[in-house]
């Protein structure tokens, strides 16, 4: 099948996580042959018409099939399919996968302690409106933003300068990561009762709590992780995560 051919098969997607279901068929076909190694991508515009749905959700699924390593942008050229197997080395730029997943414990775990017994009205305040918004949400990137605001926010509550200034650095790899796990790991509900769990121990002023609830849910993002770098076929092709 031409990769003409394969666009033309698309329908307009109705579904609320047109992401996800953009950014699987998408890796789906790249993993199956469908689009071959080689080949250049549609254009964002072109993918958006077809599938029914905005080129920012287009943008989002192209940024986690190149975090995967099969597509790679060329600047001026458009977006072109590197590779038909996943690699088990993902990175965000300059920061990898690995990176981040070992780093995260060291630095927001104790953050989550201190944001309980320093944190302000105001910061307990906004941590809770960001659950609410978090849960709220419908829209994929947007809730990525919130949640990557979520952390930052109990890093400031911290009131320790240096993991403050650590996470809002990082802030570009959490959102990526956050978009990736969210597409094919389907954690965003989970993430939203986790979320609300370190909100409400840090708003009692529970430092244990506080600690052991984000302790538990970067054990959760890991494990997603794991899987992800493991994972070599589209969704109901091999067993996931439970969210």
């Amino acid at each position: 099948m031409s990769l003409s051919d394969w666009l033309t098969e698309k329908a307009p997607i109705s579904r609320k996580n047109a992401a996800e279901v953009v950014f699987e068929d998408l890796r789906g076909a790249i993993l199956g042959g469908r689009v071959a190694v080689g080949s250049r991508l549609p254009s964002e515009s072109r993918l958006a018409e077809a599938y029914g749905v905005s080129r920012p959700i287009i943008r989002e699924a192209m940024r986690s099939l190149q975090t995967l390593g099969l597509t790679r942008s060329r600047s001026g050229s458009g977006s072109f399919v590197i590779s038909a197997t996943q690699r088990s080395e993902l990175d965000y730029g300059a920061i990898s996968a690995r990176d981040l997943v070992e780093a995260r414990p060291h630095i927001e775990i104790p953050a989550a302690g201190w944001a309980a017994l320093r944190r302000t009205d105001a910061q307990v305040a906004r941590l809770l409106d960001l659950c609410d918004g978090m849960e709220r949400e419908t829209d994929s990137l947007t809730w990525v933003r919130l949640d990557s605001d979520f952390h930052c926010q109990i890093a400031e509550a911290s009131q320790n300068a240096l993991f403050a200034r650590v996470v809002q650095e990082s802030r570009e790899a959490l959102m990526q990561q956050s978009e990736l796990v969210n597409l094919m790991a389907d954690r965003r509900i989970a993430s939203n009762r986790e979320h609300r769990r370190i909100a409400e121990a840090i708003s009692r002023g529970d430092e244990s709590g506080a600690v052991d609830a984000m302790r538990d849910h970067l054990g959760e993002v890991e494990r997603a992780m794991t899987w992800i770098a493991t994972s070599s076929a589209p969704r109901g092709g091999t067993s996931e995560p439970s969210s």
